[in-house]
């Protein structure tokens, strides 16, 4: 049951795990230092938008079966 959820939505976990790197990575090297940002500014709000970013953008990738 596990490894079908896997299967069936690989790519949907690979662009979270992508998106989620990619959040805390902007939040170390651009992010606010200042605190009036409120994406980049706590580390958890900018790796949280990067999971979604990164899920919706591979989500785009997907293929869509016609029955």
């Amino acid at each position: 049951m596990v490894k079908e959820f896997i299967k069936k939505n690989i790519l949907r976990i690979i662009g979270v795990l992508v998106g989620t790197v990619s959040g805390y990575l902007y939040y170390r090297f651009v992010g606010c230092k200042s605190g009036t940002c409120p994406i980049t500014s706590n580390p958890y709000i900018s790796i949280l938008y990067g999971a979604v970013l990164g899920y919706l953008l591979f989500d785009l990738f997907k293929s869509k079966k016609t029955t």
